[in-house]
């Protein structure tokens, strides 16, 4: 059995503990960073900047959660060859996967520079926040195919159960930013060109440390080889392409969000930015539990240890419960000094209350909605991910925001958020315990692809 296969022996409830604590640290020091941007930018005293930067950050979620998207995939494939102990075969994925969502990315930013103003324009942006949103989108969406590559490879570093270094991957870009945007912003005055160049500075370092990791400390990267490339393409899209289109569905339901809120103001959108913020940072936790559980669910399911995907299942929604009930309570007590802060007023405040109030309880439900996702995508099952997160943010977002937000104004897109965030986070979290229980009786089936993917790469090496 290979060394690297950490999630197959052990309490469950620790690997999970582990995994997202130490991703949680990372994630969320860099949300912090990127909350503190957003802070800097404010000092300038021009809300339009920080409305800007609530409009490109609804554009540039989309590509951002893409390459989430390609990380579930490769760190599902590594995972699983790893838990099988076909570490050579585990090298070539990783690296290969690398290859594919750096130019999966660059295809993205192309596009959304081509269309920047027409999309922000379709969000609501107007006048110079529009121009300012677009010139902010130009300078910060193309340094996005560096951020997939050092995605992919924290992914492997997690697949592999190292989450301390993956974490100390996160831990660097968010300590250069720390000191860079302050000094970009507002020292030298570049306002938003500062936070932009900061931004990619960043994440140019986020793919160095995260590649010097994954190569130098854990000899996870294979050399990148076409014939490599093209046999790891199948099987790697076939879980790529149900998880990009998962990933897609929330920043979709954000920008539908958006688009509502748009209609109160650049104060209700400057609120909503800063709501976006927080939101990453208070739980970054429950965003990286998704991402931890990935690749225990994927070694387990590697040796077919399937009693151990029910328990970590469990363990991964108990602490969901816990972590999130712990959050909200923080929220309420400093929802008055963090408003202050930002120099929120009027419907900017109501929003953000709103989500200190009720969204962030909320969010419990949403966490075990996230829960039963990762289940699916690293299971064999990523359509099932796909379609509950396209029900949720793409079909009934904006009937839902649009009613509540003529019942309640501008709080009522937080409203509407939370209220599919509880409907939709029962039913997955549900149907994705009876499918982790089942998995024992009858294991879910590799798709084809997947299947002769693992047999072209057995091939090509022994060639």
């Amino acid at each position: 059995m290979a060394q690297e296969a950490r999630f197959l022996t052990g309490s469950t409830m620790g690997h999970v503990i582990r995994m997202t604590l130490t991703g949680a640290a990372g994630i969320t020091f860099v949300f912090i960073i990127d909350a503190m941007n957003l802070f800097w930018v404010s000092r300038m005293g021009d809300p339009r900047m920080v409305a800007a930067i609530g409009f490109a950050f609804a554009i540039q979620f989309f590509s951002v959660s893409s390459g989430i998207g390609l990380m579930i995939a490769a760190t599902a494939i590594v995972s699983r060859s790893i838990g099988s102990g076909q570490m050579a075969d585990a090298r070539d994925h990783a690296a290969s996967a690398a290859v594919i969502a750096f130019a999966a990315q660059i295809l993205m930013a192309m596009l959304v520079i081509a269309f920047r103003f027409e999309i922000l324009s379709l969000a609501g942006a107007k006048g110079e926040t529009l121009q300012l949103a677009a010139r902010y989108l130009m300078l910060t969406v193309p340094s996005l195919s560096w951020m997939a590559v050092g995605l992919i490879a924290s992914g492997a570093l997690r697949a592999a159960g190292d989450g301390r270094q993956a974490m100390f991957v996160t831990l660097a870009s968010g300590t250069l930013s720390m000191f860079l945007d302050p000094f970009l912003i507002l020292w030298l005055g570049l306002g938003l060109d500062g936070a932009a160049i900061g931004l990619n500075c960043s994440r140019m370092l986020l793919m160095v440390v995260a590649l010097y990791f994954a190569t130098r400390k854990h000899d996870l990267f294979a050399r990148p080889r076409l014939a490599a490339i093209l046999i790891t393409l199948g099987p790697f899209m076939a879980i790529a392409v149900p998880a990009i289109l998962t990933q897609l569905a929330t920043p979709f339901g954000n920008y539908i969000l958006t688009t509502v809120l748009s209609r109160f103001g650049d104060e209700a959108v400057a609120g909503w930015a800063v709501v976006g913020r927080l939101t990453v940072v208070a739980f970054g936790g429950i965003f990286s539990l998704s991402g931890a559980i990935g690749g225990i669910f994927g070694q387990n399911f590697g040796a077919k240890k399937y009693d151990r995907l029910v328990s970590t299942y469990r363990d991964a929604v108990v602490f969901c419960i816990g972590y999130t009930l712990i959050v909200w309570v923080v929220l309420l007590a400093l929802r008055t000094v963090v408003a202050d802060a930002f120099a929120l007023e009027a419907s900017g405040r109501d929003v953000f209350f709103a989500f200190t109030n009720v969204g962030a309880g909320a969010f419990l439900f949403a966490g075990l909605f996230f829960v039963a996702n990762a289940a699916f995508n690293t299971l064999g099952r990523p359509t099932w991910a796909t379609l509950l997160t396209w029900l949720r943010d793409g079909v009934l977002t904006l009937p839902v925001a649009v009613w509540l937000a003529g019942v309640f104004g501008a709080v009522g897109v937080i409203y509407a958020q939370a209220l599919l965030g509880v409907v939709l986070g029962i039913a997955a979290c549900v149907w994705g315990w009876h499918f982790i229980r089942s998995i024992g009786s009858a294991p879910p089936k590799v798709d084809l692809k997947t299947r002769r993917g693992l047999r072209d790469v057995n091939r090509f090496r022994r060639r």
